[in-house]
């Protein structure tokens, strides 16, 4: 039981959705929606491109903040290594002056500024090693950094052109749907499959004004109009019938007028057959 039950709600549901998707189907071929779609979907894209400029900004922003720590570190690294040199001449001059005064190899070494000038240089090499180091992958990030921005901006010049040939696909598509709708419409009245909604309505005013017509024949008749309007063509008749007999008197045509209808001379009158 439970099982028929819930088959019977999925197909009802199965049959809402076919509906809907139906209708949505319908919908979507009005030449009015059609345009309002396209309109989306360029709006979209155009947010999209929004985006994908900001992101890019922020990429060149990095790139130049790169750029200038790479500015930085060389410029340290020469610092460094004038240090570096001056350490080293500072140990030659004191070299110089110990082995003047006759001091041994040992003893200069263990020179206390001999010691300081070493350990200066060492210093200094250490720290150009590792800005150097520094450098290097500061260099290596901007080239990926080139890179990534080249494709970007590649992408961000074919989305824009994606826009302009929905532009073209988008007046193209209405009047395309425009008239394909226009051509199944008089096809289908050719066809008989749909009515002209001109002709129904032609037919249905007719039809009202025959309805009237017989309406207005019902209550002439109820009221005796008929009648009345037979009367008045009979007095009409005979108004005429006397005005021509005078006529006939006058112009001495009155005898042979009532000889050639079979009246007689005394003027009985005409009658009616039997």
């Amino acid at each position: 039981m439970f099982k028929a039950v819930s088959r019977y709600f999925r197909a009802l549901g199965y049959m809402v959705t076919g509906r809907i998707d139906a209708a949505r189907r319908t919908l979507s071929t009005n030449p009015h929606v059609v345009n309002a779609t396209y309109d989306n979907v360029i709006e979209e894209k155009r947010k999209s491109i929004q985006q994908f400029k900001d992101a890019i900004a922020r990429l060149i922003v990095q790139h130049e903040n790169k750029m200038g720590k790479i500015k930085a570190e060389t410029d340290e690294v020469n610092r460094l290594e004038q240090l570096k040199e001056g350490a080293a001449a500072k140990a030659r001059t004191v070299i110089g002056e110990l082995k003047t005064s006759g001091v041994g190899m040992e003893t200069i070494k263990s020179n206390e500024d001999y010691q300081k000038c070493l350990v200066a240089f060492n210093g200094f090499t250490a720290k150009i090693e590792e800005k150097g180091n520094r450098i290097v992958e500061l260099e290596q990030e901007v080239t990926e950094m080139d890179e990534s921005i080249k494709g970007h901006k590649i992408q961000l010049q074919q989305m824009l052109q994606d826009i302009e040939t929905l532009r073209e696909e988008q007046a193209t598509a209405v009047a395309e749907m425009i008239t394909a709708k226009e051509e199944q419409e008089i096809n289908d009245m050719l066809a008989g499959i749909s009515q002209d909604r001109t002709s129904r309505e032609l037919a249905d005013m007719r039809q009202l004004r025959d309805e009237m017509k017989a309406k207005a024949r019902v209550s002439k008749e109820l009221a005796g109009s008929d009648t009345k309007a037979q009367e008045a063509e009979f007095l009409d008749y005979a108004q005429k019938s006397l005005a021509n007999d005078e006529f006939d008197r006058l112009i001495g045509l009155a005898g042979e007028s009532d000889r050639e209808n079979g009246d007689s001379p005394d003027g009985g009158g005409a009658k009616l057959p039997e």
